[in-house]
């Protein structure tokens, strides 16, 4: 062990420097990322995900037409955040099943996060727990439907969840079944094909 120790520490200080630089403020606007392609920095974790072109802007897209009890998640690669102020603007596409999307934080890995999302089908927005694939709901609020871009915002301390669409504050729940730090990422269901743009992450204190 003496005969390493430089090379130990070395790697130790590395990680904890990773660790540190993931949980600073971060956007995403995949305008550097080329059309048609996965987007940098994330990972598919289910559905098929690529940027598209929406007009001046590139936005994260999902394609696939999945079956109605599938969660199409992507994930950001490496970036851990416990206590979060999160956000992402989502435009609706098609879907006969289900449409829209949100956010995924806190998460551990395909099927266990937190998500709250919104459904211009069923006009609401819904706070979710997934545990082991699951959802259990943790809020609800009725909302207008359109295929308009929104802005769907998060923040958690602690056990403590506040939901925000286009600045209204909708939803209100306490949880902690997952307790630590998590990936973050966006969502849609079945065959929601849907876009994501401007994903934004910071830690609060």
């Amino acid at each position: 062990l003496m005969r390493f120790g430089n090379g130990l520490v070395a790697a130790a200080v590395g990680v904890v420097l990773m660790m540190g630089a993931a949980a600073r403020p971060a956007t995403w606007d995949f305008e550097a990322d080329a059309v048609g392609k996965p987007a940098k920095g994330f990972t598919a974790e289910f559905g098929r995900w690529e940027v598209a072109q929406d007009g001046a802007n590139r936005v994260l897209a999902q394609r696939a037409k999945s079956g109605e009890r599938v969660y199409n998640v992507a994930l950001v690669e490496g970036a851990g955040y416990k206590d979060l102020d999160v956000s992402v603007r989502v435009k609706a596409g098609a879907g006969e099943i289900d449409q829209g999307g949100g956010l995924v934080w806190r998460a551990k890995d395909k099927g266990n996060y937190y998500i709250a999302r919104f459904n211009p089908l069923e006009d609401n927005l819904r706070l979710y727990l997934v545990e082991n694939g699951r959802r259990t709901q943790l809020d609800h609020a009725d909302v207008v439907g359109d295929h308009d871009w929104h802005t769907l915002r998060i923040t958690m301390q602690g056990r403590d969840i506040t939901g925000w669409l286009d600045g209204k504050k909708l939803l209100v729940a306490e949880d902690s079944t997952f307790a630590d730090a998590g990936r973050i990422g966006v969502w849609s269901k079945a065959d929601a094909q849907s876009f994501f743009d401007d994903l934004k992450a910071d830690e609060t204190r």
